[in-house]
């Protein structure tokens, strides 16, 4: 079916008189393979794939048998993807862009709104849930293929804590623990730290007490609940922590991820809320370490983390677009998902591999299926620009006493609100 999928395209080309195939990466000129029909036409074609340096080797061991089958050659090129995304204005339209690339589903919508990335379908349509496909949908029109899924976990200090802490009562507990008494700041305690003054990591305690963003399913830019009653009082608690537990080094936003995980690493952290992509530089410290979901509220709520993660991408200045949706299709099948995680250890989209990852017992693994059944999928609309910039200093003016919870969440709003007017109101 694939292969044929294929030649259908390059049919449809082939009757308008002209193929052109830009191998994109290097600029080379295309292949006219006009002068072939129907046998071994493709054969001539290449399909550029762009990825971050951790996925090249799994790219190049899964792209011999998509070859065979579709009679394509791959190239592959190491970029990062942030910078790969950030190129694609420029680099499509002159030609020197992939085919095919990843990117995080929050940057999906305003990729596929200015016309950058390409309206894809999901050929595993039934192995996604209604969470996966909102991450990369906006507006109804699909823009990616779900493929790895994130959100934020709990580590824990397996040499100092017998059990992993269940609620944020447990983790109030630990700040009365003197091992965890902060040297140079009498009565401040580094027991459980979390990085709220940054809003990704902040969002999740916001939302389990009824804060959230854009409305109910995140695209309506014009509802913005971050100032509401319930946002109020997570910033409140959040607040608490800065002034009566935590030592100054944590209000500093640009460093406080650092100060937790030296403090971690010195056995003085008991558990903390951090991502996924922080459990290697744990392992390769050579601590010890459990992961968990992250605890339940005081108000008895799930703490309701984004649920974030990357996916492939089609660009919009591809003249491969069809056989780039069977590479989609292909990479996101339940044996390629299973392969990604043997690969890499993230966790795959696809709910058969989600399966498959839980079987290998893996802790970290269980820990982010299991906290992202409660995530928030982050807004992929443009507007949501405008969030982090007006929450960045949310809890920071708080937390220093610059202004009240409420009045921090009232400018907040405010500052989000004019912005998004000022930028994307005709």
């Amino acid at each position: 079916m694939k292969k044929t999928g294929w030649k259908k395209y390059l049919l449809g080309l082939v009757s308008a008189s002209a193929l052109v195939l830009a191998a994109c990466g290097s600029g080379e000129e295309a292949t006219d393979s006009s002068s072939t029909s129907g046998g071994d036409e493709a054969e001539s074609s290449t399909l550029q794939i762009s990825v971050d340096q951790g996925y090249v080797d799994y790219v190049e061991e899964i792209k011999g048998a998509f070859e065979e089958e579709h009679g394509v050659k791959i190239e592959v090129t190491e970029r990062d993807m942030f910078e790969q995304l950030e190129a694609l204005p420029l680099d499509g339209p002159s030609g020197n862009a992939p085919d095919i690339m990843m990117s995080s589903y929050d940057r999906m919508g305003s990729l596929g709104q200015q016309g950058h990335i390409a309206e894809v379908t999901l050929g595993n349509d039934a192995q996604y849930n209604e969470t996966d496909k909102a991450q990369v949908t906006l507006d109804g029109k699909i823009y990616g293929a779900p493929a790895v899924i994130e959100t934020l976990v709990l580590y824990y200090n397996t040499d100092l804590l017998e059990e992993a802490p269940t609620t944020f009562a447990d983790l109030e507990e630990l700040a009365k623990d003197e091992r965890f008494a902060f040297d140079g700041e009498e009565g401040k305690n580094t027991g459980f730290l979390a990085k709220w003054t940054d809003f990704y990591f902040t969002y999740g305690l916001v939302s389990g007490y009824g804060g959230y963003i854009f409305g109910e399913d995140g695209t309506d830019p014009t509802d913005i609940g971050l100032n509401n009653e319930g946002a109020v009082e997570a910033i409140e608690y959040a607040t608490d922590w800065f002034k009566n537990t935590w030592p100054q080094g944590m209000q500093d936003v640009t460093s406080s991820d650092a100060f937790i995980t030296d403090q971690y690493l010195n056995g003085k952290v008991g558990a903390f809320i951090g991502g996924p992509w922080q459990a290697a530089s744990l392992k390769d410290a050579g601590v010890n370490y459990g992961v968990t979901t992250i605890p339940t509220l005081n108000n008895g709520e799930a703490y309701e983390a984004f649920g974030g993660g990357k996916g492939w991408v089609v660009s919009n200045y591809s003249e491969n677009k069809d056989v780039a949706q069977e590479w989609l299709d292909y990479v996101t099948n339940t044996e390629n998902q299973n392969k990604f995680y043997d690969d890499t250890n993230e966790v795959p989209a696809n709910q058969d591999s989600r399966v498959y990852a839980t079987e290998q017992d893996d802790e970290l693994t269980t820990a982010v299926i299991n906290q992202y059944k409660d995530a928030q999928p982050m807004p992929n609309i443009p507007e949501m620009a405008e969030v982090w910039t007006g929450a960045e200093n949310m809890l920071f003016d708080a937390a220093s006493g610059n202004k009240t919870p409420k009045e921090s969440a009232d400018d907040s709003a405010k500052l989000i609100k004019e912005s998004i007017e000022q930028k994307y109101t005709n």
